[in-house]
């Protein structure tokens, strides 16, 4: 089931990202300080605990226990990420899902991240063309933006 994020959740939520990114984009960036000094599961799950909004728009994927990680800003995916123990398990396919029925369009990927860069592809969203540097780092990101109709039948 996909639900609000809750407090409770924070330290799986932490293992999760802190994992996963570490597992993605490590060969990307090949920084092993950011890779595994500055990304720490305790920091990451406490700022959660002690600062609860920073949960605001993070949905989790909870089968037993949390298994996937849903942010949405407004009408962009910020985060999805699924823990690497249960990838291609349909976990990512019913978060996006629940994207997509939240009216999210669009949403912005490492441009090297070729994997991520499938899955939405599977999923409807398509590079744009618009690229820029990811914030700190040499890498580019790439936004990918998926079209829809409105409820008068016009493409967005």
């Amino acid at each position: 089931m996909i639900r609000r994020a809750t407090t409770e959740d924070a330290s799986r939520i932490a293992e999760i990202l802190v994992f996963t990114k570490r597992m993605n984009y490590r060969r990307i960036f090949q920084n092993d300080k950011v890779s595994f000094g500055e990304i720490q599961v305790y920091p990451l799950a406490k700022a959660y605990v002690e600062n609860p909004d920073k949960l605001e728009g993070v949905w989790v994927y909870e089968d037993e226990f949390v298994k996937g990680v849903l942010h949405i800003a407004e009408d962009r995916i910020e985060e999805l990420y699924v823990d690497t123990f249960f990838e291609n398990c349909g976990i990512g396919g019913e978060l996006m899902a629940f994207a997509i029925e939240q009216k999210c369009r669009y949403l912005w990927v490492l441009e090297k991240n070729t994997d991520a860069r499938r899955f939405y592809e599977r999923h409807g969203f398509a590079v744009t063309g618009k690229r820029k540097l990811q914030e700190g780092t040499t890498e580019y990101i790439v936004e990918m933006k998926r079209q829809g109709k409105d409820e008068w039948g016009m493409f967005w």
